[in-house]
Formats: C-alpha cells, structure tokens, sequence
C-alpha cells in the first residue's frame, strides 16, 4: 500500500486490514506510518511500516513480500497536486508531480509484480489497484501537470491490463473525483479549493474510496473491474 501515511491509502490499509488482511504500509513518513500501524494493530489487524520514498528508487519487494509471507495485492495511492498555472508554474513542483505520480507508481509495480505474477500462478486472486483520478479525463484549471500525470496513470493501467490479464493479474484504474484528503492542504491556492468545494458539494471521504477498492479486490478471482468512477453525486 503507498500513500499509506494518509488519505485513501491509510483508510484503505485499515479497511483491509480489518478484513483480515495483513498490509504493509508503504510512505515517506515514518511517524505517520508508525501512528497508522498501531491504530490497525490497537483495532487487532496485522501491518508493518515501511518507509521509503518511491523517488528516491526501486523498493525492495523481496523483503516486504517476505515480512508479509506474500504480497496478492498492490495499492498504488500515492500522489500529489500542486496547483498552479504554466505561465507561473515552478519546474521543480511539476518535475516532482511526475516523479511521485507516475514514476513512483512504475517503481513500486516493478518492483512488487514478481510477487502478484506468484500469487497469481498459484491460483489465487492477485491485483494492481491505482488510484487515478476523474482529472485524467477532463481539462482542470490551475491543475494542469497533475492531471496530465493521472491521465498517464490511466492509460498505463489499460496497458499493464492487456500485458498482466493473461498471467491472472487483474488491474483496476479506479477514478475518483473531489476527496477530502491532506492532497490540497500544501499550498494557499490548495487550501482555497478545498474549502471551496465543501461549500458547494459533498465531497467523498477517504473512506469512500477504501470501501471501493475492497470491493473490486473482493470479487471471485475471475472478475475484474477495469475502471472505476466515483464520484460526489453533486459534483458535475
């Protein structure tokens, strides 16, 4: 699970968890790992924290898959938006929207899918989960880098799909629209949005989405959901 230190990836490793699986709780942050383990293990779930900055290079899949005893699932959540526009936008903040949201996610399926091909050959259920975004189909004003990012995440979901289905590995593009995370809470234009849009929708929860991804990893092993959207059933 990346992105765990927060937002749907936290809500979703304690929604798994207390499902019974065992997750590791992958993010830069180690204190706020260390704060989400001990919520699952207080609750009686089973988790372990890794930290690791996906920019930074390849993890190491051997060792978690051997902490955990097997990994069958894979949930890439982690991302960033920093808003801005291109006539004032900063190289460094885009270069590192791509590195997070795009590159980190190759590094983390490479580095994780020998394991899912073994589950797989074994005959049970094994999946790819990335959390993309409805910005990945839409033009967003001031948002720009990150929706081109989560357009790519998209796409190389419909690849990874056509190469892994073959081998068992299902993979699930699931797209939300506005959710209330720390995702806008870096920056005054950020922050601007995110109250903007409590006033005029309901957003989702990031708990919302952690119900959305157990259910899609939760079907027989010969279903698959392709691509999901959710959305407020406000926001247009």
């Amino acid at each position: 699970m990346t992105g765990a230190s927060s937002g749907i990836g936290a809500a979703t490793a304690r929604l798994l968890a207390a499902q019974g699986a065992r997750v590791a709780l992958v993010a830069r942050r180690r204190d706020r790992l260390d704060a989400v383990r001990k919520e699952i293990e207080n609750a009686g779930g089973s988790a372990v924290a890794v930290p690791f900055d996906l920019t930074a290079g390849q993890i190491d899949g051997q060792a978690v898959a051997r902490e955990l005893g097997g990994v069958d699932l894979l949930v890439n959540a982690a991302g960033i938006l920093t808003p801005g526009l291109a006539a004032d936008g900063r190289i460094d903040e885009w270069e590192r929207q791509v590195e997070v949201n795009l590159t980190g996610l190759l590094r983390s399926t490479r580095g994780f899918l020998p394991f899912l091909t073994e589950a797989a050959s074994a005959g049970g259920p094994a999946d790819l989960v990335n959390i993309s975004s409805v910005a990945a189909s839409k033009a967003e004003f001031g948002a720009g880098v990150y929706a081109a990012t989560k357009a790519a995440v998209s796409h190389l979901s419909r690849n990874l799909r056509l190469e892994l289905a073959p081998s068992g590995i299902r993979v699930t593009d699931i797209q939300p629209g506005m959710v209330v995370t720390d995702l806008l809470s870096g920056s005054e234009l950020g922050t601007a949005w995110a109250e903007d849009m409590k006033t005029r929708i309901d957003p989702l929860a990031a708990e919302d989405l952690a119900e959305v991804v157990a259910f899609a990893v939760g079907r027989p092993a010969h279903v698959s959901l392709p691509e999901v959207i959710v959305m407020p059933a406000k926001q247009t």
